[in-house]
């Protein structure tokens, strides 16, 4: 009987019948009710039955309290290692939050404003161009930009760098490849000088183009504080938050821990992605250290992070910002005149803010990503994903590692926690 009934309420909540659900006194105020647990089992357990993913873990916090973990799958398939909540993945993207709070410790203790022109701090930036487009002979056409580029921008990514290598057929797309400045090789000074030689692809501001952004924030940090990136952010962050597996390089005797890395071919099967391939940057101690990418971390180590957000700067002892420094960084920087913003509109009806994407409203469809308004959240290449849901005072952690980026895992995630999206008034 004991069975029937976990799978009757599996069943109901397949079929989206959340509101027969029986409820406990205290589950009365709350969005993980056992409702919701069986339905984050049933599709977290799906998602590696069906062979979308090879291994997939979640964590939530509600209200200070753990409100579900579970993990399915493997961490590493072919190994037959499962994936748990020790598993080291790599965040790729996720390291960007990570990076908006270092340099917004500094913004606390006065070191900039956000409207300052970036080459206040960093000449190298002092002499761009903007391209404007070629001549009948393929020559670049450059000109002046119409303002500086800002710190605001460098954290809402409104800059105007180039995104990724251009055709290199084009001079352009030649002088983007020849400089490289994003080659791991480079320190992130090397980085900055080599960045700031190329022209910007739109004026700053005129557009949202995902790129390097971040990695000039972390660049900032070391310009501003004197001390390394990795190291500014270990001392300020990581250690004061006890992320202890939070890092660049995973050490020779944790890497039984790390996660395999699978892309999906166009077979809808699973290869694994070789591992000298897959963790070539984080067994290796590379000069560049990006802020944009490039961390390791574990759920728990990472929801360590999403829960100081939720408490607004503060948790375990540690305060890391200012209860209105979170507020800012959660808060939406992008204007209505912004309206060419790449793949963003893909997140949900939603704005940017300091390295986080700011939920403004409820999905308007049934396919939207289900979230509340007020939330901020970021993912990363390999599909993992967080957000900070202060309304329900609510923080959830999803860890997988599968290529390409795969919005389906992370609309069936979402639609688990909050149940299936309604657009009914």
């Amino acid at each position: 009987m004991k069975n029937f009934r976990i799978q009757f309420f599996v069943w109901l909540t397949v079929i989206g019948f959340t509101a027969c659900s029986p409820t406990k006194p205290d589950e009365r105020n709350s969005i993980i009710t056992a409702l919701a647990k069986a339905r984050l089992d049933s599709t977290l357990k799906s998602l590696v039955d069906s062979g979308r993913v090879a291994g997939i873990a979640a964590l939530i916090v509600e209200k200070d309290k753990e409100a579900y973990f579970n993990a399915f799958g493997y961490a590493d398939r072919e190994n037959n290692i499962a994936m748990d909540r020790n598993t080291i993945v790599r965040i790729y993207s996720m390291t960007k939050p990570i990076t908006g709070v270092a340099l917004m410790k500094l913004y606390e203790q006065g070191a900039f404003q956000l409207d300052d022109p970036l080459a206040k701090y960093a000449p190298e930036f002092a002499n761009v161009q903007v391209l404007a487009g070629t001549d009948a002979n393929g020559n670049m056409i450059l000109e002046t930009p119409h303002r500086p580029i800002t710190i605001r921008d460098i954290t809402r990514h409104t800059a105007g760098f180039v995104t990724n290598t251009p055709d290199t057929t084009t001079r352009f797309g030649k002088l983007v490849k020849e400089t490289d400045p994003m080659n791991p090789d480079n320190t992130l000074t090397q980085m900055a000088q080599k960045l700031g030689s190329l022209p910007l692809t739109f004026h700053p501001g005129a557009q949202w183009a995902y790129g390097p952004c971040v990695d000039v924030q972390a660049f900032l940090v070391e310009r501003l504080s004197g001390k390394s990136f990795d190291q500014y952010v270990m001392e300020n962050i990581l250690d004061p938050l006890k992320m202890n597996t939070t890092r660049y390089f995973v050490p020779e005797d944790q890497r039984n821990r790390f996660a395999a890395m699978y892309s999906r071919g166009d077979d809808g099967k699973l290869n694994r992605i070789p591992d000298d391939i897959a963790n070539e940057f984080n067994t290796k101690h590379w000069p560049l250290k990006p802020g944009g990418w490039g961390l390791t971390s574990t759920v728990d180590d990472y929801m360590r992070f999403a829960r100081m957000l939720v408490n607004e700067g503060t948790f375990d002892q540690a305060t890391i910002l200012k209860p209105s420094t979170v507020e800012l960084m959660a808060t939406n920087h992008l204007a209505d005149s912004v309206t060419e913003r790449m793949w963003l509109p893909s997140k949900g009806q939603v704005g940017f803010g300091i390295d986080f994407a700011v939920r403004l409203h409820p999905p308007a469809s049934v396919e939207e990503k289900n979230g509340v308004v007020g939330e901020f959240f970021w993912d990363g290449a390999a599909s993992t994903l967080f957000w900070v849901d202060p309304v329900n005072q609510l923080t959830a952690v999803l860890f997988v590692q599968i290529f390409p980026f795969d919005n389906l895992v992370h609309k069936k995630f979402r639609d688990a926690v909050y149940g299936p999206v309604s657009t009914r008034k």
